[in-house]
């Protein structure tokens, strides 16, 4: 026997385990009592006179006892929900504001720092929370504040479990429309993961079960996104050629469709629609037809004071500025993005755009100064970059400079597939 299962008796019962054994006690002494009373009662009907007096007695006092034992638990049970209420809908309301905040001028680097310390306590908050028809709403609103955060972090497996806590919770409260979103979230979780095909199984279900209610067509609209996102992560897969060219053009297919179709006006939704189809103009190799997009969305993101979706667009302008030569801009703009990407936290986005910076000095063969960048990008980072790491290299041995830089961006398809996939965080700006 090890020693861990030596100790176990040893470990303290928990407040649950002895909840139930006290229910299971509560529960058979009620009913001897019961069937006490009951055989008590008969008796001294049948018997009459005072027989019949102390019978009723003995009767009044059993259940006064089954009252004071147990009535303070039952009233508790009864009351438990309404108890959890207020302190979810106040912790749903505060969780919200930090949502609209994130990622905006004003309050963005305090709503990350706010999310940052509060993450883990509303995970815990919703696991914990029994689902209730009456709660349900503010359950669902902290499920979408703890998305905008796992998705600006990268973090698919906490969405995935996010999506199973409200796909639950909606099946026990009847709620079709929360688990169309579920559904939609998890087809999210597993395109982060890299996992397509459940992503577009979850998608489909989202689909089915979809219902009229006054949000069906921003679902609508967000499943669309999603599957142009799908469309787009199969065409960084696929080599040059048919099958490549056909998923980038359903890619845009799916957005101009959403774009068309949305749900009333939405600043938020139309950046992410345009930086999207900018990804996909540049996957086409039309730098001009994505800077199209990518001027309105900077206005539209300047205007609603989302300095994250400006961020993104600006970036994607360095990108389109650098296929056309102009290299000047493009550190301009990479440099102004990294700044505002700072301003609100947003590590990735900063981590891409110190990258590009120093990629660009590199490629300009200032070494020490491509060095300096590049490290901080690599400090800043969560996930690896194959790029990033052919430029450290490059910077740190003086070696023969990577094929991104000498390749011509106007007609060099690979060099254009690396910049993408260096740039996962646009392929998956949802609505």
């Amino acid at each position: 026997m090890s020693e861990e299962e030596e100790k176990a008796p040893e470990k303290p019962e928990s407040p649950y385990q002895t909840r139930g054994f006290r229910f299971v006690i509560g529960t058979v002494a009620s009913a001897l009592l019961t069937g006490l009373a009951s055989e008590m009662l008969n008796q001294s009907l049948d018997s009459g006179g005072w027989v019949q007096l102390i019978g009723l007695g003995v009767t009044v006092l059993l259940g006064a006892i089954t009252i004071i034992q147990y009535g303070p638990a039952i009233r508790r049970s009864w009351q438990h929900s309404g108890d959890s209420a207020p302190e979810l809908h106040a912790t749903a309301e505060e969780a919200e504001q930090w949502m609209i905040a994130l990622g905006s001028h004003a309050g963005g680097m305090a709503a990350a720092e706010w999310y940052a310390l509060h993450e883990e306590w509303l995970r815990e908050l919703l696991m914990a929370e029994k689902p209730h028809v009456d709660t349900i709403d503010d359950f669902a609103r902290i499920c979408d504040a703890l998305e905008a955060w796992y998705v600006r972090r990268a973090d698919p497996d906490a969405l995935l479990q996010l999506s199973d806590l409200l796909s639950a919770a909606a099946e026990v409260c009847g709620r079709r429309d929360l688990a169309e979103l579920a559904a939609a979230r998890a087809a999210t979780a597993y395109r982060m993961l890299g996992d397509l095909d459940t992503a577009t199984t979850r998608l489909g279900i989202s689909d089915n079960i979809a219902t009229h209610t006054r949000t069906a067509a921003a679902m609508t609209t967000r499943r669309q996104v999603e599957r142009a996102l799908l469309s787009l992560a199969r065409a960084d897969r696929s080599p040059a050629g048919n099958d490549r060219d056909e998923a980038v053009l359903n890619a845009r297919e799916r957005l101009d469709e959403a774009r068309l179709k949305r749900p009333g006006p939405d600043l938020a939704a139309d950046v992410a629609i345009a930086v999207n189809l900018a990804v996909v103009h540049l996957y086409q190799q039309d730098a001009e037809g994505a800077l199209d997009h990518l001027r309105p969305a900077v206005a539209r993101a300047t205007a609603a004071g989302d300095l994250s979706g400006q961020a993104h667009a600006l970036e994607l302008m360095g990108v389109a500025a650098w296929m056309q030569d102009n290299k000047h801009e493009a550190v301009s703009r990479w440099d102004h993005a990294a700044h505002l990407y700072a301003e609100v936290d947003e590590r990735e986005g900063h981590a891409r755009c110190l990258q590009h910076l120093g990629s660009a000095e590199v490629t300009a063969g200032r070494l020490s100064a491509g060095l300096e960048l590049l490290e901080q990008s690599a400090m800043l980072r969560t996930s690896e970059s194959q790029i990033l790491t052919k430029y450290l290299e490059a910077a740190r041995q003086t070696a023969q400079l990577p094929v991104v830089a000498d390749d011509a961006p106007r007609r060099t398809v690979g060099w254009l597939k690396r910049v993408l996939r260096s740039l996962r965080g646009f392929v998956g700006r949802s609505v």
